[in-house]
């Protein structure tokens, strides 16, 4: 899915920031994204539209009330019809208008920072950075952070990224030497600029040197491009200019969009910022003077001042006619071609290392990434806030993982326990049983993730399976993208809960799953859904635990570190009530060489279960219990020789730290972790066989090592799996 990006600007006029928009937008759409212009339109117009890029009218080129509420209601009319993912802003105008609507209509909002603008009071209040700005040089960002506190982490730097096939040496000069100079074949100053009142220092200094420069430099003409407020009047200058020497010194051409070839017909290059670095990109010597100071003929020497103040001359001394003349004369005729070419040569080489066309557009994509990362709302459906250990590590995997793939995105859980979710896990979490609230929390999100666990399934209730596939439908009524994150699938017996699953897969965007069963399940329900891959549990994410803690915290509860270690998870599920003499027999069997540490991963739950094995042990045996943190459990479990588990995230857990695991399926995702893991089954807990698991455990702690290596490779390839559930849900932001 392609983003789509609106450009807001005054005009599409001749001028370096124009030149820089015109640039990004082409440069944005060959890479995929959809651009839109909103402007006051102009020469470059054309150009954009041949590209393929919608253009919209607004006057947004003067600081005038009517003219700028009637822009106020064009943009807010096109950013409702267009729905862009970013706005992007260049100049005060625009950025002002763009910051009323972005508070009104919360869409992600960037502006460009082209150069300094005078700052008062007032105009200060009129100026909207926008929630990230990109500067095109050092001192501007210096500028932004003293004049309006923008902090340093919201401003990306960028360069005027220039078009080097465009702006190129192979570009012919003959057309404009034969349309606008009639052949001549004398040197040409070439001179690309706004002509508006507040930049014409330069041009008109031009000017009034040119009979000088006749005489110095027979044949000798002045080439000027660019259109603006005061044309007219510097061109009654310049026609004076040539009447008085009786030949066309100064030929004016006016706005074109030809400046690659105005600039290849020129010897010698003057002006500032974009219009400098496009000569220098076509390889022609360059003399940097503009309205807000004076370099004079670019070298080697020049390079870091000039990109501080990107070309623009801000804190040099001020242009004269005197200095200009000056290094006019020593460029054209006491530097000697091949010193003038050398010159040329250097500048292309500057521009294609520092000032690419695919950097200044990477820039803008970085100042993108961080808004739209911040404008992303993610809800999480899940098992979350039941104080069940293993959903408590979904939840936390979900958050680290997806806080990875979107930096700044904000995350919001469905939670039996609200506030406690918000406490451990640091995110927004609203309550699951709240209709209000939960459709709320939709309705403001970018996506819905389901995940992970087995939330799709009969087997506890239906109720359950209804309550998912119902948030389901609700958010992609809501017109949200939907992912299923490393779910697990099934068992789904009745017919029509399988028809209900089977339609909630057919909406997903995507779908992640954590085993290949899942996938089985899914196709023979009949889902066709295409964009289905299989990953891994998130959980397999998590760190090895720290065995030295998990020494302390087992001393904390009073579990002896002389003896190895079983650990035994039990729950109740089918089978389980009638088996616990079973467990029992196993358990004191399994005392006579280690010692047995029942793990309780859901509070409330499994401390029952474990009792009721307790109450029929004659050995000692122990509990460690949740609330305990997942992290704190995983660092436990690290402390242990093996673990036997109806649980499939101690499981995992175990895994994580290379400790073999052996399952007692009472679900057949007990069975799919143990083959995944290359680890063997201890039984059914329907028909649990304490005998035989007791065999089972010895042959494993018998021939331990190479089972752990079994298990390390294993759980390896699932953590690698695991990360392509992040690639996944960066495909559903698009």
């Amino acid at each position: 899915m392609s983003k789509k990006v609106l450009m807001v600007l005054m005009g599409l006029e001749i001028g370096g920031a124009e030149t820089h928009v015109v640039e990004l937008s082409k440069e944005l759409h060959r890479r995929g994204w959809d651009v839109a212009v909103v402007s006051n339109g102009g020469v470059y117009e054309r150009e954009l539209t041949e590209a393929g890029i919608r253009c919209y009218h607004a006057p947004l080129h003067k600081r005038n009330v009517v003219l700028m509420h009637r822009s106020l209601n064009i943009l807010r009319r096109v950013i409702r019809e267009e729905k862009p993912d970013v706005v992007h802003a260049h100049a005060r105008i625009p950025g002002f208008l763009c910051g009323i609507l972005h508070r009104q209509m919360d869409f992600p909002f960037v502006t460009s920072a082209h150069g300094v603008f005078y700052v008062n009071k007032i105009l200060k209040l009129m100026t909207d950075w926008g929630e990230h700005t990109i500067a095109v040089s050092e001192d501007i960002r210096a500028y932004l952070r003293k004049n309006y506190g923008v902090p340093e982490e919201r401003i990306t730097m960028t360069i005027n990224g220039i078009d080097t096939e465009k702006f190129s040496p192979n570009v012919s000069p003959e057309r404009v030497r034969r349309e606008c100079l009639g052949g001549a074949a004398g040197p040409v100053i070439a001179h690309v600029s706004r002509i508006d009142a507040s930049c014409t220092m330069v041009t008109r200094q031009l000017i009034s040197i040119m009979p000088r420069l006749r005489g110095e430099i027979p044949g000798v003409r002045l080439l000027i491009a660019g259109g603006g407020d005061v044309f007219d009047e510097i061109r009654s200058e310049a026609e004076t200019v040539n009447a008085a020497a009786g030949e066309p010194l100064v030929v004016m051409t006016g706005a074109r969009t030809d400046i690659n070839e105005i600039v290849a017909a020129g010897d010698l290059f003057v002006g500032v910022s974009r219009a400098a670095l496009e000569a220098m990109a076509a390889e022609k010597p360059v003399i940097v003077a503009g309205e807000q100071g004076y370099m004079g003929l670019f070298g080697e020497e020049k390079l870091v001042l000039a990109q501080s103040n990107n070309f623009c001359c801000r804190g040099c001394e001020m242009a004269t006619a005197e200095a200009l003349y000056r290094d006019i004369k020593h460029a054209l005729c006491e530097l000697s071609a091949d010193e003038r070419a050398a010159l040329g040569a250097y500048g292309r080489e500057v521009i294609k290392e520092y000032y690419s066309v695919k950097r200044m557009t990477q820039d803008a994509e970085t100042a993108y990434r961080a808004v739209l990362a911040e404008h992303t709302r993610v809800v999480l459906s899940g098992y979350y806030g039941f104080r069940n250990l293993g959903d408590d590590a979904i939840l936390l995997a979900l958050r680290d993982r997806l806080s990875e793939a979107v930096p700044g995105a904000v995350l919001t859980a469905l939670s039996n326990r609200p506030e406690e979710t918000r406490e451990k896990c640091g995110i927004e979490a609203v309550n699951r049983f709240h209709p209000i609230a939960v459709r709320r929390a939709v309705k403001r999100a970018t996506c819905f993730v389901s995940g992970g666990g087995s939330l799709l399934q009969d087997h506890t209730s239906t109720r359950s399976l209804l309550y998912y596939t119902a948030l389901i439908r609700m958010a992609k009524r809501c017109g949200k993208r939907v992912m299923f994150y490393a779910n697990g699938i099934g068992p789904v017996e009745s017919a029509r809960n399988r028809e209900r699953v089977r339609a909630v897969a057919e909406m997903a965007d995507v779908i992640t799953l954590r085993d290949a069963e899942s996938l089985a399940a899914l196709r023979e329900m009949g889902v066709q859904n295409p964009n289905i891959r299989v990953t891994a549990d998130p959980v397999y994410a998590m760190p090895s635990g720290e065995r030295a803690r998990g020494r302390s915290l087992l001393a904390e509860r009073n579990i002896p570190a002389d003896r190895p270690i079983v650990g035994v998870s039990v729950r109740f599920a089918a089978g389980m009530e009638t088996n616990v003499a079973a467990f029992a027999k196993f358990c004191d069997a399994v005392s006579e060489a280690a010692q047995v540490v029942f793990i309780n991963m859901q509070q409330g739950a499994d401390d029952a279960a474990s009792a009721a094995v307790l109450a029929q042990m004659h050995a000692k045996a122990y509990e460690i219990s949740a609330p305990y943190n997942p992290a704190a459990m995983v660092d436990m479990l690290a402390c242990m020789d093996a673990v036997v588990s109806t649980r499939l995230h101690s499981m995992i857990f175990a895994a994580c730290s290379g400790v073999p695991v052996l399952g007692v399926v009472y679900d057949p995702k007990v069975s799919a972790c143990a083959r995944a893991l290359g680890m063997p089954l201890a039984g059914d807990l329907e028909h649990f066989d304490a005998d035989k698991a007791l065999g089972v455990l010895r042959d494993v702690l018998a021939d331990r090592t190479a089972y752990v290596d079994k298990l390390n490779t294993a759980t390896a390839e699932l953590r690698e799996r695991a990360k392509n559930n992040e690639s996944a849900f960066i495909e559903l932001l698009g």
